[in-house]
C-alpha cells in the first residue's frame, strides 16, 4: 500500500528535494505541496493524505496552527502530521503536541530517517527526534501534576518491556528499537501500545516522560543549547 503524503513548506527548494527523494521509494508518493497553512488545510481536505510533513514557520498561519485546524477535523481523522523544522525548541514541541501532531524531527535529519518518520506516523504511532524528547521530559518534570504511573506499575512491566521503554525514553523510533534488540518494528509497535495500556499512557511522548518522571530511566547528559548568538529570525 502506497503512502500518500502532502508537503507544506514555504522554501522551495527544499520542498523539491523532499518531493524527490519520497517519489522514489516504492512505497510512498507526493500528492500535493503547500507553500503556506492556508494551502495546506486547503489540499489536506482535498487530497486526504495519509501523512503531511509540515514546517512550522511559514507565511500566514503557522505550522502548529495549520496542524491544529487539520487535527480537529474529523473528517481527517485519518491523516497525521509530522513536524519537520529548523527550531526544536520547547515551546515549539510542547505546543505541537497540544495540536495533535504524530512527529517531530529537525531538519538535520538523514534520508533514510526522514522516510522511516513518515512510515511510523503513517502507521499510527509517533515519532519524537532527541531534542523533542528531552523537551518533552523537562517539562513533565517541571510540572506539578501527579505522575500517572508508580513504580509498583512499572514492576508489571516484563524485562523486554523495560528494555524497550528505555529505548523508547533515549527517543528511539521503532526502526532503531527493533534494530538494537533484533526484533520486528511490529513487535516493537506491539510492545509500546501494551506499555502504553500498563502505564495509563495516551501517546509515547507521555511514556517517555513516565520513565522518566518515576525515575525509571535518568536523564544523563541532555542535549545542550549553542553557546552561540541565537538567531532571531
Amino acid at each position: 500500500m502506497t503512502i500518500r503524503v502532502l508537503l507544506a513548506d514555504d522554501q522551495a527548494l527544499l520542498v523539491g528535494t523532499f518531493q524527490v527523494l519520497i517519489d522514489a521509494t516504492d512505497d510512498l508518493e507526493v500528492v500535493g505541496i503547500a507553500a503556506n497553512g492556508a494551502q495546506a488545510v486547503e489540499l489536506t481536505r482535498a487530497t486526504a493524505p495519509d501523512v503531511v510533513v509540515m514546517d512550522i514557520r511559514m507565511p500566514g498561519k503557522d505550522g502548529l496552527v495549520t496542524a491544529a485546524e487539520i487535527t480537529q477535523d474529523h473528517q481527517l481523522n485519518n491523516t497525521r502530521i509530522l513536524i519537520l523544522t529548523t527550531f526544536e525548541t520547547d515551546d515549539y514541541v510542547a505546543r505541537a503536541l497540544r495540536a495533535g501532531v504524530s512527529g517531530f524531527l529537525g531538519k538535520g535529519v538523514g534520508p533514510a530517517e526522514f522516510l522511516s518518520a513518515i512510515r511510523t506516523v503513517a502507521a499510527g504511532d509517533m515519532v519524537l527526534s532527541p531534542l523533542a524528547t528531552h523537551a518533552v521530559v523537562s517539562r513533565y518534570l517541571a510540572s506539578p501534576v501527579r505522575q500517572a504511573a508508580t513504580p509498583h506499575e512499572l514492576e508489571t512491566l516484563t524485562p523486554r518491556e523495560r528494555e524497550v521503554l528505555r529505548c523508547a525514553a533515549e527517543g528511539l523510533t521503532n526502526d532503531e528499537i527493533a534494530e538494537r534488540l533484533h526484533v520486528s518494528p511490529l513487535t516493537v509497535r506491539t510492545f509500546v501500545q501494551r506499555i502504553m495500556y500498563k502505564l495509563g499512557a495516551h501517546h509515547r511522548a507521555q511514556l517517555v516522560a513516565i520513565a522518566y518522571q518515576t525515575g525509571f530511566v535518568r536523564i544523563h547528559q541532555p542535549p545542550q543549547p549553542s553557546t552561540g548568538p541565537k538567531n532571531s529570525k
